[in-house]
């Protein structure tokens, strides 16, 4: 599966004001997607959140990486969260939005000045925790939308927007369904 039409540059910045309306409190979880292995995408309805695993049956737990300390699973990338007006603009229909390999897509504002490392974020009966380090487009990316697409997310707007998504950790289990609400839970101070 490929996303053949890759929008513009000015196609994108044409609608970063939209993506910027996205709510700053609460936004609905609009999609929900499993990586079971590299590449695959299983979409759900339900997924089970844990500090463990990350998202039950999601790779994360068996990826290695280059930038934890032992090479295994990096334990502040557990979860990626996208915007679902960033991921739409970018992807356009949704069943092009798994390509871009997060796990939460909501509609909810994940700047950098909205939701700082250590705000906590409520989804479903799991608590996130908005972790340091960024999420931002790779090669993947790059070339399942396009180079314009990558200069978007990676523009000085889109990393003050986190155009490309934040990385979260579980800090309290439980289950989130597509339709529920992503809340802005606490902030660290």
């Amino acid at each position: 599966m490929s996303n053949s039409k890759h929008k513009s540059l000015h196609e994108l910045e044409s609608v970063l004001w939209e993506i910027s309306k996205s709510p700053s409190d609460s936004g609905v979880v609009h999609m929900l997607v499993r990586r079971p292995a590299e590449n695959d995408r299983e979409l759900l309805s339900v997924a089970l959140l844990t500090a463990n695993a990350g998202l039950e049956g999601d790779n994360w737990k068996h990826k290695p990486s280059s930038s934890s300390a032992d090479g295994g699973p990096h334990p502040l990338k557990q979860i990626t969260n996208m915007n679902s007006r960033a991921i739409q603009a970018i992807a356009g229909n949704q069943e092009f939005w798994p390509l871009a390999g997060d796990q939460i897509y909501a509609d909810i504002n994940l700047s950098y000045l909205n939701m700082p490392p250590g705000t906590l974020l409520q989804a479903g009966t799991a608590v996130l925790e908005v972790t340091e380090p960024p999420h931002r487009g790779c090669k993947k990316f790059a070339e399942r939308f396009g180079q314009d697409a990558m200069r978007f997310v990676n523009s000085e707007q889109g990393r003050a927007l986190n155009l490309r998504g934040i990385n979260c950790r579980v800090v309290q289990d439980g289950v989130v369904k597509t339709g529920d609400l992503l809340t802005i839970h606490v902030v660290y101070s």
